[in-house]
């Protein structure tokens, strides 16, 4: 007669602990990167800028594209730092490339690491670089007579949409090296996405403007989101931010686990 031996119930929280653990370890590790390289930092200041200036200043006074009680200037902010957010993003996977090649990744992946915390800590960097543009870009802005919210609960919750979003993009990033294997294809990829992802959002005009294909594909593309959430926190726009945060966040969800399950392609 065989009798059932009770057995404990499994350590669910152990694995929980090592994911938060090692990615707050890994994401430090990413601030000092970032602390010893101010020249990437400085440079991805710039383009936004001139995005604001030039392009912004000469449509803000033709008037061509509609824009509600929103002047261009005040609708093209957010969408220039969301676009800043986008391309600081999507070449992300060449780092992950880079520390396979020099070995560190392989290092890492051996021990008991979550492939998870790896992704995470990249993002959360991505998060960080594209917020930096905002300290330049901003104060421009207002300058140019853009009016800014400074409502503390606001900036915050546009910091957040911005590092859901540019994590999003980092994921996507690392999930594409996983499958292309080498930089050079890496930045092929993410060049060939960059552009249809900008201009297939609510960055530059709005989407009633747009031909019907063009309205479908915005409506999927979480670059829309990401400037709707901006547009709503920073210049007072019309926005649902619950529907804005809730597919930037399941975005990033998504994106994590996409690029978790692909990375491990780079070190086979």
């Amino acid at each position: 007669m065989s009798v059932a031996v009770a057995r404990p119930p499994a350590n669910w929280a152990e694995p929980v602990r090592m994911l938060a653990s090692r990615t707050v370890t890994l994401s430090l590790v990413e601030l000092q990167k970032l602390r010893s390289d101010h020249t990437e930092l400085i440079t991805r200041m710039a383009q936004p800028v001139l995005w604001l200036l030039v392009f912004g200043q000469i449509f803000n006074r033709i008037r061509a594209i509609p824009t509600g009680n929103l002047s261009y200037l005040a609708y093209l902010t957010p969408g220039i730092l969301a676009q800043s957010a986008l391309f600081v993003a999507i070449f992300l996977g060449i780092q992950i490339i880079w520390d396979r090649d020099a070995g560190i990744l392989t290092k890492v992946m051996v021990t008991p690491t979550p492939r998870a915390a790896i992704v995470l800590a990249k993002a959360f960097a991505a998060g960080v670089r594209g917020l930096a543009p905002v300290v330049v870009l901003v104060p421009v802005a207002l300058l140019l007579g853009v009016a800014i919210t400074i409502n503390p609960l606001k900036l915050l919750g546009a910091a957040v949409a911005l590092m859901l979003g540019a994590g999003f993009f980092a994921c996507l990033s690392m999930a594409i090296a996983g499958v292309a294997q080498t930089r050079d294809r890496l930045m092929g990829i993410g060049q060939l996405m960059t552009m249809p992802l900008f201009f297939a959002s609510n960055a530059l005009y709005p989407i009633d403007i747009m031909p019907a294909w063009l309205r479908v594909i915005s409506q999927v593309n979480p670059l829309t989101y990401l400037v709707n959430a901006l547009r709503g926190l920073l210049v007072g726009a019309e926005a649902n931010l619950w529907v804005d945060f809730g597919v930037l966040l399941g975005a990033a969800v998504v994106g994590i686990m996409g690029a978790a399950s692909l990375l491990g392609k780079l070190v086979r």
